[in-house]
């Protein structure tokens, strides 16, 4: 072991002598790692203002408009274990640079997307560059600032950046959007040339370490979740008998079932089963995997509710969801303190209810719906009851386990979270799709509709909120079976900062 670490002390000194980890939090290096953190979330903020726009625009399918959506997030979340050990493998710092490169060039491509198979692509390929650039990023947090003030007020900075790219990504993405919809693309081209050109200079080098990649098993589980992403999105459009439909669920089932194999085979497994032996731990992925779903498909189609049925702009669309992110950071905040004294269980479940009611009410609206009448306090509502929930349960999935653990367990309590979006969202898609059919509806641009065939719409997207509200019903039941004790979340909140000062 003293060894190994020689060698790796060797090679980051050869890499570079001269640099140490910053005592400080102030300089470069904090710009370059939480700017890429709040590009990120922006650009997963800002697309959903401009689905409505570009589908009118270049003239996409419903299924083709979700895809802009799907197709990122399935490449962040599917390669987002391997994007975090391939910094192991060959440096944190010139996989970072490689991923933000990636994720500039795709960004420049969707902006200057001429169809849908060109933005779908060019959306496919952010993802992988966030899903190298994002964990590099946290992972170089830790090695690039020094144990204690520094680093921890790198952590509090970086994670800020959340909390304020979804607040800006809503603003920022409707106004925008007001202008054209390409520029929530273009506008990361001269931020990540900035972010590249800083990182060059302010990161330092870490070692590389000898590990076997699990490049199989994310290649084969990233292609399982596509393939059946696209039957379910295809289906109500293409026909469920159709040979493409079919086929997708077929090859998906067989690659899934391949990756299984390969992972109980696999010399450094990205999805170890010895970390669901625990029921409990099984029960809070399958909370988080739900919780996420309610997430990512609400966000959509009430974007899309508001501006196809309500007529928003984009801005007024962004700005009238900002509630959600007040209603949810307040819960936040309060189950965080709340979590170490009851049981985490219980904040889940009542997050669950607050979400279902809220969700079940917002499928009630149609076109006669005002803002402060009937929307103003569901979206806060609803972003409560997220709040409540999405606290608990990441602390859920590292309790009780060492720290040499916490990573790898957190790291896929993230990628549940990340999946679970574009697989309920191809799901709830399928519905709301199907229920505009049925009504005599049809799928593309508002602009080519009837007034009878944009109710028809909106009764799809009001549907879709039903099936966020059964996502959210599957979340607070699978939370019941978590029998975590406020004593070991407490623990787990301990664990989880010890782990950040290693």
């Amino acid at each position: 072991m003293s060894d190994s670490r020689a060698a790796d002390a060797a090679t980051e000194s050869a890499v570079s002598p001269a640099r140490a980890a910053a005592t400080s939090v102030i300089g470069l290096a904090i710009i370059v790692l939480s700017g890429l953190q709040l590009m990120v979330v922006l650009d997963g903020t800002v697309a959903n203002l401009a689905l409505a726009p570009l589908q009118s625009d270049l003239g996409l399918s419903d299924a083709g408009r979700n895809w802009v959506l799907t197709s990122y997030a399935l490449a962040f979340g599917g390669l987002m274990l391997l994007g975090g050990r391939l910094g192991d493998a060959f440096g944190r710092k010139k996989m970072f640079i490689g991923g933000v490169a990636l994720f500039t060039v795709a960004s420049l491509l969707c902006g200057l997307a001429i169809n849908e198979f060109t933005l779908v692509a060019a959306r496919f390929l952010q993802g992988v560059g966030a899903a190298v650039a994002s964990p590099t990023a946290l992972a170089l947090v830790a090695t690039t600032f020094a144990a204690g003030p520094a680093r921890n007020q790198a952590i509090a900075i970086f994670a800020a950046m959340t909390g304020v790219g979804s607040i800006a990504g809503l603003i920022l993405g409707g106004a925008l959007t007001e202008v054209s919809w390409r520029l929530i693309f273009l506008i990361n081209v001269p931020i990540g040339i900035a972010i590249v050109a800083m990182a060059v200079r302010a990161l330092r080098e870490t070692s590389a370490q000898r590990l076997v990649l699990d490049v199989p098993g994310a290649i084969l589980a990233t292609g399982a979740a596509t393939l059946v992403v696209f039957g379910l999105s295809e289906g109500p459009e293409l026909g469920w008998t159709s040979p493409f439909v079919i086929g997708s669920f077929v090859v998906g089932l067989v690659l899934f079932a391949a990756f299984l194999i390969v992972e109980r085979g696999a010399e450094n497994p990205l999805l170890p089963f010895s970390l669901f032996t625990d029921k409990n731990r099984v029960a809070t992925f399958v909370s988080i995997f739900f919780a996420g779903a309610v997430m990512f498909s609400l966000a959509a189609f009430v974007a899309l509710f508001v501006q196809d049925i309500l007529g928003y702009s984009p801005l007024n669309a962004g700005l009238a969801f900002v509630p959600f992110a007040f209603g949810l950071g307040t819960a936040a905040a309060v189950a965080s303190k709340l979590v170490v004294r009851i049981q985490p269980r219980w904040l889940v479940v009542a997050g669950a209810i607050i979400m279902i009611v809220g969700l079940l009410y917002g499928s009630t609206l149609d076109g006669s719906a005002t803002y402060l009448a009937n929307l103003f306090v569901p979206i806060i509502g609803i972003g409560f009851g997220v709040g409540l929930a999405v606290v608990p349960l990441p602390l859920c999935a590292i309790a009780g386990v060492p720290e040499t653990e916490i990573g790898p367990l957190a790291a896929i309590a993230q990628v549940a979270q990340t999946l679970g979006g574009p697989l309920a969202l191809a799901v709830i898609g399928a519905m709301a799709t199907s229920r505009t059919l049925s009504l005599g509806g049809t799928s593309g641009a508002t602009v080519d509709m009837t007034a009878a065939q944009i109710v028809a719409l909106g009764e799809g997207y009001t549907f879709a909120l039903v099936g966020c509200a059964v996502c959210a019903v599957i979340a607070g039941v699978a939370a019941l079976f978590i029998r975590f004790t406020p004593e070991q979340v407490a623990q787990a909140q301990a664990a989880e900062k010890a782990a950040q000062q290693l």
